[in-house]
């Protein structure tokens, strides 16, 4: 059982984000990476990937938790640059909206500056960047178990998903995502979003075969 002091300062707690990185405590600790390692070990830090940890719910302390990977993925892209610059697209905000039923190996998030692709260190899975200028997507909240971010909302998605089939490695659950939330689209904004973003000769290849 995590002991009793073995517990994440309540200063840290109050950020948007549940995921948190060893700088983030420069006021909190002296030395933090050591404090998170130990954090880890009591059970009151889930470590995701490489300097990224998440705050693991008091209710699932000793049960093994491990976040879903979306909420992983968006919740260590917003620890880094901010709610606001970043969002989950393609697979990751079709499985958001329910069009994925399976869990993925690999996330899918937008962002307003170039970077690497995320291997985790407590999965077989990645979390993969892709540079787009997140203030000019149609995008929703999203609340995960790990804070507040943003999802592309049910037509972007589409939009997204028909665009770069490829994006994430499943092209073939990717064009199926897309057929399947199509019915759930507003499609006068559909075709306002695909004008906006020429997207259009997309969006009417997906169109000739729903």
């Amino acid at each position: 059982m995590a002991h009793i002091t073995a517990r994440v300062p309540s200063l840290l707690l109050r950020r948007s984000s549940r995921v948190l990185r060893p700088r983030d405590a420069a006021g909190v600790y002296v030395n933090p990476r050591p404090e998170f390692a130990r954090l880890a070990r009591a059970g009151a830090l889930h470590r995701l990937a490489t300097g990224y940890y998440a705050v693991v719910p008091d209710d699932q302390l000793d049960r093994g938790w491990i976040p879903e990977l979306e909420a992983a993925a968006l919740g260590i892209a917003v620890a880094d640059v901010g709610i606001d610059s970043v969002a989950l697209m393609g697979l990751s905000a079709a499985r958001v909206h329910g069009a994925v039923p399976r869990a993925l190996g690999v996330a899918v998030v937008a962002a307003t500056r170039h970077r690497s692709t995320l291997r985790l260190a407590d999965r077989e899975a990645t979390v993969r960047f892709v540079r787009r200028r997140v203030a000019a997507l149609d995008v929703q909240r999203h609340t995960s178990e790990l804070g507040q971010g943003w999802v592309t909302t049910v037509e972007q998605t589409v939009l997204d998903l028909v665009t770069r089939p490829d994006l994430g490695g499943l092209p073939e659950q990717a064009r199926a995502a897309a057929h399947d939330l199509l019915d759930r689209c507003d499609r006068r904004l559909l075709d306002e979003l695909a004008i906006g973003q020429r997207r259009q000769a997309s969006l009417a290849r997906l169109l000739e075969v729903a």
